[in-house]
Formats: structure tokens, C-alpha cells, sequence
């Protein structure tokens, strides 16, 4: 159950942070790190992809004993892959199916602009490429094949960042630099400028880091290893070990992860944006502890009374989310009447009028966030008393 609640909870954080009244007033923590550094925001991403890899070998093993294939199991994780990647690219084509301009201009012309300016990367989109991944490395290899596929991940990545170059313009000139790791000036950043943009394809990267994109390529191997991190924990859960010798291993593994990151930090910087390896690191240690903390009281004490709401809104972890983004980008989409005759969101009406008169800016804007998490989790409740489980 300690699996689902720590699930529950990531996501329920992730509609918390994704979700302001008014992205002008947001408490601090509540925001994504300017660069390097992080903040409360920035665990929530790597928790859910972590998340991910522990339940592999939960589920997957259990298979195997079983008695499935593992060509059926990959046959499997390629169909779950391939739906997630197309629930992303669903939610980055929403705008583009319901801003009307298919109806203003000729299908030819809305066609065009859409395949040239649709983002390709995304949260789900990197969720689907890590779980593929890292299930592959699964069934392909044990834990020390694991492990030494996590460390080469990490170690092929900090040497591509250090030691791979990339051209930029200096005052004209060309000038081919490497182990820069600016918000414009770094090799991940490049590669996704070379391969997402161009004359004739367009841009595919998010709109407010054009021309690079969080979810990029290159910073999706450290997140392999974060899912391949949530593996091996995985592992821990599965062997034969006293329920207070895993919360042990957890916690400690977790510190001694977190550490190896700061001193990581020392000479690659802990970055959410292009997901560093020492970022990758910390964040799988820090998510060992809090989940540590989970299980303890969760599973070992059967503290579940409190536990449960939360592992309600793990159950349906993915359909919450992409729930939650169909609605909220339906809401900045419906333009309605407002003052001086001009069409206002509905989103904008209805936090103006409802929740901006209630108290300070930041404080407003927090509230219409709590609201949309319990408006969700009255969703996923109304799901869990249907029995209504959406897998993939």
C-alpha cells in the first residue's frame, strides 16, 4: 500500500505545483528552481519516474514466476510506452483541436501549423521513453547489470555535458565550446535545438524555453537511471528481509545517495532542466528516504486510516493527470464575456471573481490550487467506489 500512497502523493503535488490561480503570485517553494538548485517542485518529477521503476520488478517478477514470456512482457511494456507517448502528444495537440482555428483558416493551412509547431517532448512522453528503457535493462540483465547500466548512464551523460562540443555565436563568430552549463550554452541544449527545430520541420520544444526543452533528449538518459534507481529499490522490497532491515536499507541507501549527490554538485551542478546526473543522484536518495518514511509507517505500522485518501489518488495516478490537463488547458480556451466587452478565460473569471477577493495574491492563488487537487481527488474517489482502475 506504501507504493500507492507515495504515489498518490507525488501526483497530488504535482496538480498542487502545476496548478496556480495566478502564476504571477506562487510561493517560492511551489516553483520550479530558476537553475541550478532545486526546490520542492523540482522532487516531484523524478519521485513519479522512481516511482515507476520500483514497481517493475513488484510486478514484473511476479510475471516471470508465473510463467509469461519475456517477449510477452516486452511486447507489453511497448504497448503501455507507446500509449503514455500518445497521451502526451494528445495533451500538446489539445490547444491546437480547441482554439478554433481549424474553423478560421483551411484544414491545409491548421495542418501545417500544427505539425510544425506541436511539442514532441513532455512529462509523459519522457515517463513512457524511461519505462521502455529501464524494463528493457530489466529483463535483459540482473541487479549488477543494472546497476552498472545506471552508472553508466550517469558517467556517459556528465561526460558528454563536460566533454562533448557544441558551436555558439561569439560577437559573429562561430566558436565551438563544451562543459558550459548555461540555460542556452549546454550540449543537451544544443542537441535539442538541432534535432527539434529547423526550416522545415519547425519548433517542437516547449514555447518558454524555445530552443531547447526540459524534456529534451539528451537529459533523458540520467532519467533512465533515475527509473532504473526505483528498480533496484525494488529489488530491496522483493528480498528476503525483515520489514525493519528494509526501512533500514532504505534510509541509509537514501542518505548515502544524497550525499554522493551534493559532492556531486561540487562539479556538476544539481539542475532539474537538463537533469543532471548529480540532480539524478540526490533526488533517487531523497525519494528512498521520504518513500522510506511511507513504508515505515504505511506498511510496517498500518497506519492506513490517514494513508488512504492518498493511495486513492495513486490508483489512477496517470488518468488524474492527464484529467487535469485537458481541463485546465479547456479553461484558458473558453473565453467568456468580461469587462469593456472584451472575452476573458474562464479560468481568469472565474479565480477573479471567486478567489482573488478571498485574500493576498500568493494565498488566492494557493487556494485555487487546493481546490484543484480536491476537485481531482473527489474524481479519483468516485473512481476507486466504482472499482474503476485505468490500466495500460
Amino acid at each position: 500500500m506504501s507504493l500507492d500512497v507515495f504515489r498518490g502523493v507525488t501526483i497530488a503535488s504535482m496538480m498542487l505545483v502545476n496548478n496556480p490561480g495566478n502564476w504571477g503570485a506562487v510561493y517560492a517553494p511551489l516553483l520550479h528552481a530558476e537553475w541550478h538548485g532545486w526546490t520542492f517542485t523540482d522532487t516531484i518529477f523524478p519521485f513519479f519516474i522512481w516511482i515507476v521503476g520500483v514497481a517493475i520488478p513488484l510486478s514484473i517478477s511476479r510475471r516471470l514466476e508465473l510463467g509469461q514470456s519475456r517477449r510477452q512482457l516486452f511486447l507489453h511494456a511497448l504497448r503501455r510506452a507507446a500509449i503514455l507517448f500518445g497521451l502526451g502528444l494528445f495533451l500538446a495537440s489539445f490547444g491546437f483541436l480547441v482554439d478554433l482555428a481549424v474553423g478560421r483558416m483551411a484544414f491545409g493551412e491548421w495542418l501545417h501549423q500544427y505539425l510544425t509547431n506541436v511539442r514532441i517532448p513532455g512529462v509523459l512522453q519522457r515517463i513512457a521513453v524511461c519505462y521502455l528503457i529501464a524494463m528493457v535493462i530489466f529483463l535483459r540483465t540482473g541487479v549488477r547489470g543494472q546497476i552498472y547500466w545506471t552508472v553508466g548512464l550517469l558517467l556517459g551523460y556528465w561526460l558528454l555535458m563536460a566533454f562533448a562540443p557544441f558551436p555558439v555565436n561569439v560577437h559573429g563568430d562561430t566558436r565551438h565550446i563544451s562543459g558550459v552549463f548555461e540555460r542556452d550554452d549546454n550540449f543537451s541544449a544544443y542537441v535539442d535545438s538541432v534535432v527539434l527545430n529547423g526550416p522545415i520541420i519547425g519548433t517542437h520544444v516547449w514555447r518558454n524555453t524555445k530552443p531547447w526543452d526540459p524534456e529534451g533528449i539528451v537529459s533523458t538518459l540520467p532519467a533512465i537511471a533515475t527509473c532504473l534507481f526505483g528498480i533496484l529499490t525494488g529489488h530491496l522490497l522483493r528480498a528476503k528481509r525483515s520489514q525493519s532491515e528494509r526501512t533500514a536499507w532504505l534510509m541509509v541507501t537514501g542518505a548515502l545517495l544524497m550525499w554522493l549527490g551534493q559532492l556531486m554538485n561540487l562539479w556538476l551542478p544539481i539542475n532539474k532542466p537538463i537533469w543532471t546526473s548529480s540532480y539524478s543522484v540526490f533526488m533517487a536518495g531523497l525519494a528512498m528516504i521520504c518513500f522510506g518514511v511511507c513504508y515505515w509507517f504505511v506498511d510496517v505500522k498500518g497506519c492506513h486510516t490517514f494513508a488512504k485518501p492518498f493511495a486513492i489518488y495513486g490508483m489512477n495516478a496517470i488518468t488524474v493527470f492527464v484529467l487535469s490537463g485537458l481541463l485546465g488547458r479547456l479553461m484558458i480556451e473558453i473565453k467568456l464575456p468580461g469587462a469593456e466587452g472584451k472575452s476573458v478565460a474562464l479560468k481568469t473569471l472565474l479565480y477573479e471573481n471567486l478567489f482573488a477577493p478571498l485574500a493576498s495574491p500568493k494565498i488566492a492563488s494557493l487556494l485555487w490550487a487546493l481546490m484543484w487537487v480536491a476537485m481531482l481527488y473527489g474524481v479519483a474517489w468516485a473512481m476507486y467506489r466504482k472499482k474503476w482502475f485505468v490500466k495500460f
